[in-house]
């Protein structure tokens, strides 16, 4: 069993991005709740959001994995910087539960200089200040390449993060395949390695989503660049490993690699060939 999609944008609404998944092939999909750059948010009709909520049941789609605004730095040296993504994730937050059950991935942030213990400290202080017992939402630290001050890129610092965490129930984490790769692990060589440390270190019940992407980099090279898969230093054949591992079943894979739809779609109907679909 996979659940496979990519990034949509909202531009024509909740319900039509299923629609257009749909059309792709794929069974699940991610969204910016805000422009990834920043911005404000708009309000979601509540028509577009049961369209929606009819059309994922009918479909028989899998959770859906919204992703916080890359300006969101709940760690940064600079105060108000940090106050801003602190107010972005409690809107997100409070959105989300509109569409109760799905997953909200968020990049843990750069501590600007701080030290690592600092920035992993106020990545925690702002999970605290925003997470509710009642919420439907699981929130997903997304395992990151390690470039400049980015907290994230081990999976010790997530698991640091998790455990200062009050409502740690609502926490899990987005292993992001380019990210892990470009943070050192062997993900084409030993990726039965890479998730048995996982599972010591965080544990695998708190592996919620998958980021499916290829590197153009190689390993521990700490860029995140995104690759089309098969065409990237990761390959087609671990690719599919790690797709097919039963570890994963279940889970959504979002496919963020450089593709235009049609790309997308290839990509897609390729991850659902490998199980017979």
């Amino acid at each position: 069993m996979i659940y496979v999609g990519c990034h949509l944008t909202v531009a024509d609404g909740y319900a039509a991005m299923a629609e257009k998944m749909t059309g792709f092939g794929g069974n699940t999909f991610a969204w910016f709740t805000r422009n990834p750059r920043g911005g404000r948010t708009k309000a979601v009709p509540r028509e577009d959001l049961q369209a929606l909520r009819g059309r994922l049941e009918a479909e028989k789609f899998g959770p859906l994995v919204a992703h916080g605004s890359y300006t969101m730095n709940l760690c940064s040296a600079n105060e108000q910087t940090r106050l801003n993504g602190l107010d972005m994730l409690r809107q997100d937050l409070e959105r989300m539960e509109a569409l109760p059950g799905n997953l909200y991935n968020f990049h843990p942030g750069s501590h600007t200089g701080q030290g690592e213990q600092a920035g992993i400290e106020q990545i925690a202080q702002a999970l605290n200040a925003a997470l509710r017992p009642d919420m439907k939402t699981v929130v997903l630290l997304e395992t990151m390449a390690g470039k400049g001050s980015e907290i994230g890129g081990t999976f010790e610092q997530l698991q640091e993060i998790i455990e200062r965490v009050r409502l740690r129930e609502k926490i899990g984490v987005c292993f992001d395949t380019c990210h892990t790769w470009d943070a050192g692990y062997d993900l084409a060589g030993d990726f039965d390695g890479v998730l048995r440390r996982f599972d010591d270190v965080i544990g695998l019940e708190r592996l919620k989503a998958v980021h499916f992407n290829d590197s153009k980099n190689p390993r521990g090279s700490r860029k995140d660049r995104h690759e089309k898969l098969g065409q990237g230093q990761i390959g087609l054949e671990a690719m599919k490993r790690i797709a097919m591992h039963p570890a994963l079943s279940g889970l959504p894979f979002i496919l963020e690699t450089p593709n235009d739809d049609d790309g997308y779609i290839a990509e897609i109907h390729t991850v659902l060939g490998w199980f017979g679909g």
